[in-house]
């Protein structure tokens, strides 16, 4: 089982020093002093270290040295997304420019007048995707889990002003599940990440890397109960300021036995998960055993 906790971590001190140089200064003096911070984090998250190095080495074949060096490249895009989701967040005046591949495949999901989900994985920046996605002219809404600390959200909150989408939180009594049917009956999207999972969560192992891991199988079956077009979105940092947007063609998955279009469903993300994680590994913010 990944022990995987569901949260993010972070001093609220931290937040606020980025968040003031980004409003007097900008983004570059911030990625400047994010430089020395994710030097800190290179030294001494001993147990993320062991786990990227393992993924770079084994799975991907890098050297030994090229390993080592893609660790801190790793940490430092982790924390630059970070700064990015505050600029985007929060208005602050920024030079980011995007680009678009599949965006006509989102509005053909809206036009199909039968709500949508879009998943993704913890590959990129699913903030700034989640962003984006008001160009669709439609409710956007994000199931996430509840892992920041309370008193880290508020203050956010308060810099950060409210989000451009609706959060629905995974909780113990499965309320979510009632939020995202109301969501998707009336036309809206319903975007969720489908790579990660808790203790107790219903599992399905996958090839992924030439290694079976265990993915989640409920976003998968709730497409298929509620029979809803499913794509598969990525926004992934090709520069300092460009992102690069990533939706597949839409798909209604139906017309086999519910298994076995859960599975295709499945195998279908699972590929085009991989195909993201080769072509930008230093952009997987993995930091647990996921093949264990």
């Amino acid at each position: 089982m990944p022990q995987w906790q569901g949260k993010s971590k972070g001093p609220k001190l931290g937040y606020r020093i980025f968040i003031s140089i980004l409003r007097k200064w900008g983004v570059m003096p911030a990625y400047s002093l994010l430089c020395v911070i994710t030097f800190w984090y290179f030294l001494f998250s001993f147990r993320s270290n062991g786990i990227m190095y393992r993924f770079f080495r084994q799975k991907l074949g890098f050297g030994q040295w090229k390993s080592i060096r893609w660790i801190y490249r790793n940490y430092y895009l982790f924390g630059q997304t970070i700064i990015d989701r505050i600029v985007v967040m929060s208005n602050i005046p920024n030079r980011f420019t995007f680009n678009f591949d599949g965006e006509e495949y989102l509005h053909q999901m809206v036009g199909m007048q039968r709500g949508g989900l879009l998943l993704s994985a913890h590959i990129g920046n699913w903030e700034i995707a989640g962003h984006l996605l008001k160009r669709l002219n439609t409710r956007i809404n994000i199931v996430m889990f509840d892992g920041e600390h309370q008193q880290l959200k508020e203050y956010l909150a308060s810099v950060t002003g409210e989000r451009n989408a609706n959060i629905i939180v995974i909780k113990n009594d499965l309320s979510h599940i009632y939020q995202i049917k109301e969501a998707l009956d009336k036309n809206e999207l319903v975007c969720m990440h489908a790579d990660r999972f808790m203790e107790g969560v219903k599992t399905t192992a996958v090839n992924f890397m030439n290694e079976k891991a265990k993915f989640p199988i409920g976003p998968f079956v709730l497409a298929d109960k509620f029979k809803v077009p499913v794509s598969f979105v990525f926004a992934l940092k090709e520069s300092k300021l460009h992102y690069h947007f990533f939706a597949t063609p839409v798909k209604l998955y139906s017309g086999e036995e519910k298994n076995a279009v859960q599975q295709k469903m499945l195998n279908d993300f699972v590929a085009e998960m991989e195909t993201k994680a080769r072509l930008h590994p230093e952009q997987w913010y993995n930091y647990y055993e996921f093949w264990k």
